[in-house]
């Protein structure tokens, strides 16, 4: 364990800005506590791999500087909570009970393979939800392919601040000489990652973070083709995470169903509003106690970082649905996830994209995305892994 304090503390109302940053700063770190002086955090405690040998005064450095960039600057808020549902009785988290099971396995880090019952479940959740789009706002449905052009990402500014979630697909230089060099170098002793490095090309291809890239990048330098469009897909996102714990909470890869807004301003904020109004309904006719949150992205290492975090926090751009697994829902120390967000761009991917309105003016957008293991995961953690514990609709439909 070494100690590394903090050249200027911390107020504890950010320490959770911290926290979620400290896995970034170093490759090094494979886990961490803060240490807390009075209302402050005064230094980290972290282990490192290897053990020793980690250069202390370098970890110092990379540490003060996300602090002093991405953490202090932002002002401290207190979460504000829009709507609220409470459920009988309490959460308990069923994560290694699923292991035991065989319903679900650890492949690596961050990835886990879904089996019975989980998997019939998260396709019986999104199918409810699929439902409910395409009846309040008739939702034309897509199927996108897994890779995106890198070009369009860098178009979202995702890539300006998310450096530390991306992933990009390469392939080897496309002639012979290549490919035998590829082989020379295997049959050499090379290992596979030496040899695409010498012979890799191209980067002109990403793994998707998030879903609606696909749609802004489909509706891309044109006319959008109604007044207002509602568009929804079923696919996989990946985001790279430093470190990755047990559980389906956070994932490398996972299953998102979005659901993207295009149009005018109030049809847009007003579309945000009623899916979350049947999305509360349909949570609480499944027995899930949770909170709606105003909530703010993890912004890293850019410029600008705190104001782009205090405005999206500011306007309500984003509202994060909160599910909990373990404890009830209104019960201090309660541990939750967030399933799902809710959110306003105004005109940025509009713009961003060439996307115009009726006008030749950049469209509004808005999306949410639910993340279908952790929905899955927190139902079970709420009604257990039993399918005879489940509200009869559910167990009906998944396991008759």
């Amino acid at each position: 364990m070494i100690r590394v304090p903090l050249a200027t503390p911390v107020p504890a109302a950010l320490a959770a800005e911290l926290a979620r940053r400290v896995y970034f700063v170093s490759a090094a770190i494979t886990g961490f506590s803060l240490v807390r002086t009075g209302d402050e955090v005064t230094a980290v405690d972290v282990t490192t791999q290897p053990p020793d040998g980690v250069d202390t005064a370098a970890l110092a450095r990379k540490l003060d500087h996300v602090v002093a960039h991405d953490v202090l600057t932002q002002r401290q808020v207190e979460p504000k909570v829009v709507w609220r549902s409470a459920a009988p009785g309490t959460a308990r988290d069923v994560y290694d009970e699923l292991l035991a099971r065989g319903a679900v396995t650890e492949s690596g880090a961050g990835q886990i393979v879904v089996g019975e019952p989980v998997l019939s479940l998260m396709d019986h959740l999104d199918a409810r939800i699929l439902s409910l789009v395409k009846e309040e706002f008739a939702a034309r449905e897509f199927r996108y392919p897994t890779l995106l052009p890198s070009h369009a990402l860098r178009r979202t500014g995702y890539v300006e601040s998310f450096p530390q979630l991306l992933m990009f697909v390469t392939r080897l230089h496309g002639d012979v000489d290549s490919y035998r060099g590829f082989l020379d170098s295997l049959a050499d002793g090379a290992g596979l990652t030496e040899a695409l490095r010498a012979h890799g090309d191209g980067f002109d291809h990403c793994l998707p973070p998030t879903m609606c890239f696909h749609t802004y990048h489909q509706f891309a330098d044109g006319l959008l083709p109604a007044e207002s469009l509602v568009v929804t897909a079923r696919g996989k996102s990946f985001r790279h995470e430093s470190r990755y714990s047990g559980s389906l909470e956070r994932l490398w890869d996972f299953t998102i169903r979005e659901i993207v807004f295009l149009g005018p301003p109030e049809f847009v904020l007003g579309a945000r509003t009623r899916l979350m109004e049947r999305v509360g309904a349909l949570l609480e006719s499944l027995g899930l106690g949770g909170r709606y949150e105003v909530a703010g992205d993890p912004f890293f290492l850019g410029e600008g970082t705190a104001a782009r975090a205090w405005s999206q926090r500011l306007l309500e751009l984003k509202y994060e649905l909160r599910l909990p697994l373990d404890g009830a829902a209104d019960e201090e120390g309660t541990r939750d996830v967030a399933v799902a967000s809710f959110n306003y761009h105004e005109q940025f991917f509009g713009r961003a994209f060439g996307i115009l309105a009726g006008a030749a003016a950049p469209v509004f957008t808005g999306c949410a995305g639910f993340g279908l293991e952790r929905l899955a995961y927190a139902f079970l953690c709420r009604h257990g892994t039993d399918p005879h514990g489940w509200p009869v609709a559910v167990r009906t439909a998944v396991a008759p």
